[in-house]
């Protein structure tokens, strides 16, 4: 029994279960007050500085001055609207937190609908923009100048935002009518914004610009009766937060039936890019590259499977690869396990060495950054050793060849995959690259507290690293013993959440006897356990170490990066090993102390940086939580300094 602290602040004993984890997960705002009060605050100027306020509170970081204006001036402009339609008492909702992500929604009405008399919400999002238009041959992308990046389309950005909300809020689930969604371009012209509508409209997605200011106040009253909606925000407040499912448990789904993912904001416009790429290659000797670049957890691989199960189901001739036996492995048991045809989509990066020249329509590179110089090794025949750069082969294989990467999630000697590396090679083929950025978090409940810590762990600036302030989303434990830490998850285990550990490769991997335990290789004082089980085979119940992410016999075996990179669970435990110690104000990487031999004969200086990624990686596998231990006494020190969280108070 564990006290959670509810979304209206109080706290209750009651049994800690996914279910009931997952129902009472804070669903945060900036701020909340009906119309009437909102448009007083703003009227009299104080609404921007308790926002910024409540931000830096929620955030931990300033807003940015623009962002402040524009509070300012946008809910001025929404509010008088609110207040010339009569609706002065519903519920303005501002700056709500989706849930699981880190996205935030402008404003979300709530209020009662006038004719069924239910919850009724609209989901605004406020654009400041003067013009904009949509991409050409693009309608779900636009532009707000020439030479602007595209943007998601503002219909269908709000759009998006309502099916994310019916998806996962349990006040909508099953009533899909009691949500629509508006772009209102408050300072827009209609000539200057006609191009949008391009995208068509429908009951979750609306437009509006500054000409059409009685529009929006009808279509509002037709959604929102002139009553108090406090009820109605404190029902969507309250409702049960369904968790998205990992990524692997709906990737069968995704590639042979239908699209799982509701991809949001940048998500969207990279898939948008690749589709209409495929398109003109489609309809003439067109070739192109796309590059889509983000963090951990930014949705990267939710877009290549989208992408994949889309290509596939039109009957392009679509493969996926990666550099990595673990995620390949992984992939072809759980999306494959019942076709063999669909095994086939998932190859490695140096599968493409005699490939024909723009042989597919189209070749998704996920984890793009294990990237390597060449597809050579020790087992290709001489007459297939061509000499040629493999990101040049993954180039030449398709008409439209598209790599996701997170640059900092290069872990290894050798892996070369960057966003640099793969536009001048594009260039020196006289092939368009496209480059799309993610900025979004989907993974750690959407914490950009989380990762904003874990990157200031390992890379502190001069001050050192930031102590962690929890932020209600991410949970993050300090373990005194590996004992400790091994229990903690392994009681989490017992509610039903997946959960596994990993540790830096600082002991052997042995091979194991398939008719023997596996060897305790990872020996901390009395406790020993095994790493994963090294090759293809099963031994003795525990899997192999490309399925010990996925398989539910993995816990007990110690995973490290080879087997973590690319996967996701619910509880995350992290043994830090003596290659990396916190020393006199620094981290000092310890090159002597790691058995990985694939670092043996990197210098010092290179050594550094792959190690401190790894850690990065390991660090951000967990959905729900982390659990760190260090072997080291002075960096265990210094991690319960920053974390004031000792998993012995809720163990």
């Amino acid at each position: 029994m564990h006290a959670l602290r509810h979304a209206g602040g109080a706290s209750a004993e009651i049994e800690w279960t996914p279910e009931t984890l997952y129902a009472t997960w804070g669903q945060s705002l900036l701020f909340r007050g009906s119309a009437h009060e909102v448009a007083a605050l703003a009227h009299e100027g104080s609404l921007p500085s308790q926002l910024r306020e409540r931000f830096v509170r929620e955030h931990g970081c300033a807003p940015s001055a623009s962002e402040v204006r524009f509070w300012g001036e946008s809910i001025s402009a929404l509010s008088a609207v609110l207040l010339d339609a009569g609706l002065e008492q519903i519920d303005v909702m501002m700056e709500y937190h989706l849930p699981l992500t880190s996205k935030w929604v402008d404003v979300i009405l709530a209020g009662v609908h006038p004719d069924s008399g239910n919850p009724s919400y609209v989901v605004i999002e406020l654009k400041q923009w003067k013009s904009a238009e949509a991409v050409e041959g693009k309608p779900l992308l636009c532009r707000t100048g020439p030479s602007g990046r595209p943007m998601l389309n503002p219909i269908e950005q709000v759009r998006r935002y309502c099916d994310y909300l019916v998806s996962h809020n349990g006040a909508l689930v099953g009533h899909p009518e009691r949500i629509t969604g508006v772009a209102y371009l408050y300072n827009a012209a209609e000539s200057d914004v006609a191009g949008l509508y391009d995208a068509g409209q429908s009951a979750h997605g609306r437009l509006f610009s500054a000409e059409r200011r009685r529009d929006v106040m009808v279509f509002l009253k037709e959604h929102l009766a002139p009553e108090v909606g406090a009820a109605a925000s404190d029902e969507l407040l309250a409702g049960e937060i369904i968790p998205s499912k990992p990524l692997m448990a709906v990737a069968a789904d995704e590639v042979r039936e239908q699209q799982q993912f509701v991809l949001l904001d940048e998500q969207r416009v990279a898939y948008e890019e690749v589709l209409h790429a495929v398109r003109r290659a489609q309809q003439s000797p067109h070739k192109e590259v796309v590059v889509v670049a983000g963090g951990p957890g930014s949705g990267k691989s939710a877009i290549a499977l989208a992408l994949l199960g889309e290509f596939h189901r039109r009957g392009l001739s679509v493969l996926h690869a990666t550099g990595s036996a673990a995620f390949t492995t992984a992939m072809r048991k759980m999306v494959g396990s019942r076709s063999r045809e669909v095994q086939k989509l998932f190859k490695y990066f140096n599968s493409f060495i005699t490939a024909d020249r723009n042989s597919l329509d189209v070749l998704i590179c996920d984890e793009a950054h294990r990237i390597r110089e060449s597809s050579n090794n020790r087992y290709t025949p001489t007459s297939h050793r061509t000499g040629r750069p493999q990101v040049e082969e993954l180039i030449d294989a398709a008409r439209v060849p598209v790599f996701l990467l997170d640059e900092l999630q290069v872990i290894r000697p050798g892996e070369l995959g960057t966003v640099d590396l793969i536009r001048t090679a594009a260039k020196k083929k006289g092939v368009e690259c496209r480059v799309i950025c993610l900025n979004g978090n989907f993974r750690s409940r959407g914490s950009e507290a989380y990762l904003r810590w874990v990157e200031q762990l390992l890379e502190p600036s001069r001050d050192g690293p930031a102590g962690w302030n929890p932020d209600g989303l991410m949970e993050l434990k300090i373990a005194n013993t590996p004992q400790e830490l091994e229990a903690f998850l392994d009681q989490r285990r017992s509610y039903g959440y997946s959960a596994r550990m990993t540790a830096g490769l600082c002991w052997p991997w042995s091979y194991a006897n398939p008719r023997e335990p596996l060897p305790g290789d990872i020996v901390i004082g009395d406790w020993s356990r095994p790493w994963s089980a090294k090759g293809e085979r099963a031994v003795m119940g525990a899997p192999p170490a490309a399925l010990w992410a996925t398989d539910p016999s993995g816990f007990g075996q110690v995973g490290c990066i080879y087997n973590a990179q690319g996967f996701e669970y619910d509880w995350s435990g992290v043994i830090i090993g003596p290659d990396l110690l916190w020393r006199n104000g620094a981290w000092l990487v310890d090159h002597a102390a790691s058995a990985d031999p694939a670092l043996k004969r990197v210098p010092q200086s290179d050594v550094r940086q792959l190690i401190l990624n790894t850690y990065k990686v390991l660090l951000t596998r967990g959905i729900v939580g982390t659990v760190i231990y260090s072997t080291d006494a002075e960096t265990r020190d210094k991690l319960r300094e920053l974390v004031d969280a000792p998993v012995t108070e809720t163990a």
